[in-house]
């Protein structure tokens, strides 16, 4: 598929609205990620790490699941296909997410830890890793990750 003037990953509009879907995954996965961390940061409850991270992308995903449910269900919707539709999403674009984001937050901080230094890079990373497999999978397949 091309567009006039430009190619495959030339169309505007469909980076608009894979930008705009992605940030709805972001919204949902950060939500989740961020939380774990939080609470284990203040908690101060002795995990390790990878287990922390790994949690937090677990709740990432629910969280990411669950918003994506919400927001299908309020498009019209009943609750059992808005829930199978966003389980159905692209698990490899939020697993990509959530593991940008939990990178960046690891290489900035050292540590399962949020500082408001790392959080805006890790914000960024965790949009600009999926987005170009969001803008391919809503231009040559139809399908979005809202």
């Amino acid at each position: 598929m091309t567009t006039a003037g430009g190619g495959f990953w030339r169309d505007g509009g469909v980076w608009i609205r894979s930008a705009h879907n992605t940030k709805w995954c972001l919204i949902g996965c950060a939500a989740g990620d961020y939380g774990t961390i939080l609470f284990f940061q203040f908690s101060e409850i002795a995990f390790p790490d990878l287990a922390i991270f790994a949690l937090a992308m677990m709740n990432g995903l629910l969280t990411s699941i669950a918003l994506e449910t919400v927001i299908l269900r309020r498009g019209g919707m009943d609750w059992q296909l808005a829930l199978k539709t966003a389980m159905g999403m692209s698990f490899l674009s939020m697993l990509a997410m959530e593991t940008a984001m939990n990178a960046t937050d690891y290489f900035i901080v050292g540590e399962a830890r949020l500082t408001w230094t790392a959080l805006p890079f890790s914000l960024a990373a965790g949009f600009l890793t999926p987005w170009p497999y969001n803008y391919w999978r809503l231009k040559a397949r139809g399908k979005a990750c809202h």
